[in-house]
């Protein structure tokens, strides 16, 4: 990835938050590299240079701040000028890819060679796939080591490392330092830890950020027993692999920031379970570029300036929001939530929380809901057998949700099944999936926002029109329904 080192040089200068995680300063006067934003005295420009990501900094020899910590600085957005076969190589690895398989299997999933790959990796990162992964798994250890009571071998585990003897080495190499060395100095911002598996993870974004509208979104889709929010905290179950429990997310006292707690079964997941909270509430997502373009088209700029913070909510898991997206065709939000609510109580397995007496069951699983008669929970006899066909395709494996795949190949796939349109598969990509150029053209709500004159326009007229949305088209349709 090419830097503009003048604008990278007014950024740091300004710290301005809006290019937190963009690239990173490396310091050659002290062997060090700093987020933009680093409250530090801002060094002379002989004395830098700027890199695309945490890992092409650690690869040229520096070591991370240890007062404005990269390792909690906001992800590398999909359009951050990579590929997208990179953004969805970056998603997979945080996912550990590259810890449950190796190279090889990774580019295979991804569709191409793993000598391409790697070439991707070094033209757009500034690093290889292997070298991401350690650099990865490595920040977010220092992460969990500054946020979390865990002990050291569980936050070995925890980030991706198959032994102590790994994990100690890859993070002396990289601090300087021991885990245990680096834990002692930050022990007075450690967070306070009630129960075991319990931690608190601060997750930094870029402003704007429209907290309430997202937190709106999340509140009127919530289903009965699985989720919730009060007094501006969302709150649901969650599982994830072969880890379970509940997660909090509330905005942070301080800063550009959400703060995620979560009390879990176990602490494998812990990685992915950050990642996937991170693409449910869009933190990655660089506001400034999606509206550059957006604001081009004189409907979406005004829609835009009373909401410059709107991003796409996500969803937990993408089954989930393919259930959610079958269920709502035609019927309300609330219509939804209720029999959304009856499924999980039906197929869901319990849970008890003495703290969540709201939460009482995790969503079903593609393998629970197969082969459930949904009949009964109040909807049309052929949408339900739309979900039945749709858990049996996902629970025999015919059909994956994993990122790898194209968005138009995605698409094609899901419009294959019965009971499944273009709407449907577009808004299950947008949400389930974050795919920031899903757009659902045929809504109606869309349709009455760009209606502008005596007609209505129709959709090959909105097709055309939204050709100069790309690549953020799923934002344009959530400015347009906000509209």
């Amino acid at each position: 990835m090419r830097l503009n080192p003048q604008i990278c040089d007014r950024a740091r200068l300004a710290r301005d938050p809006r290019f937190d995680g963009l690239f990173f300063v490396g310091v050659l006067s002290t062997g060090i590299y700093c987020r933009p934003i680093c409250p530090a005295r801002p060094p002379k420009r002989e004395n830098i240079v700027f890199h695309p990501s945490a890992a092409a900094a650690s690869a040229a020899g520096l070591r991370p701040c240890l007062r404005c910590r990269p390792e909690s600085a906001p992800g590398s957005p999909a359009w951050n000028g990579t590929s997208t076969t990179v953004a969805r190589a970056m998603t997979l690895i945080r996912q550990g890819a590259l810890v449950e398989g190796g190279l090889d299997d990774l580019a295979a999933k991804l569709g191409v060679g793993e000598r391409h790959l790697r070439r991707l990796f070094q033209e757009h990162v500034g690093v290889s796939p292997k070298r991401f992964a350690l650099t990865e798994r490595t920040l977010f250890a220092k992460k969990l080591l500054g946020e979390t009571a865990l002990s050291v071998t569980e936050i070995a585990l925890a980030s991706g490392f198959g032994s102590i003897r790994r994990f100690n080495a890859a993070f002396n190499k990289l601090y300087g330092k021991t885990p245990s060395a680096l834990r002692r100095r930050d022990t007075n911002s450690r967070a306070a830890v009630n129960a075991l598996c319990r931690s608190t993870f601060t997750l930094s974004y870029r402003p704007p950020f429209d907290w309430p509208s997202m937190l709106g979104f999340f509140q009127a889709r919530a289903i009965p027993g699985v989720e919730y929010v009060s007094d501006g905290v969302y709150h649901r179950t969650v599982r994830i692999n072969g880890t379970s429990g509940v997660i909090s997310v509330a905005r942070a006292a301080e800063g550009h920031a959400l703060r995620l707690t979560a009390a879990l079964s176990g602490s494998r997941d812990l990685m992915p379970l950050v990642d996937r909270v991170r693409r449910m509430f869009d933190l990655n997502a660089n506001m400034t570029a999606i509206h550059d373009v957006l604001c081009e088209d004189p409907l979406l700029a005004a829609a835009l300036r009373k909401t410059p913070g709107l991003r796409l909510p996500g969803g937990w898991d993408p089954f989930e929001v393919a259930v959610r997206a079958v269920t709502g065709q035609q019927i309300s939000v609330k219509g939804a939530r209720t029999i959304l609510g009856r499924i999980a109580a039906k197929a869901g397995p319990r849970f008890e929380s003495a703290e969540h007496p709201q939460l009482t069951r995790y969503f079903p699983s593609a393998e629970e809901i197969n082969g459930c008669d949904l009949i009964p929970m109040g909807m049309p006899a052929r949408r339900a057998q739309t979900i039945q066909g749709l858990a049996r395709t996902v629970a025999n494996g015919e059909l994956s949700f994993r990122v790898h795949d194209s968005l138009e190949n995605f698409i094609g796939r899901l419009t294959a099944l019965p009971g499944i349109g273009d709407w449907t598969a577009q808004y299950i990509a947008m949400r389930g999936l974050g795919e920031p150029d899903a757009f659902p053209a045929s809504d109606l709500g869309i349709a009455k926002a760009l209606h502008q004159g005596e007609r209505r326009p129709g959709l090959k007229q909105i097709l055309q029109r939204a050709e100069t949305w790309r690549p953020w088209r799923a934002y344009a349709a959530m400015g347009l329904w906000h509209a």
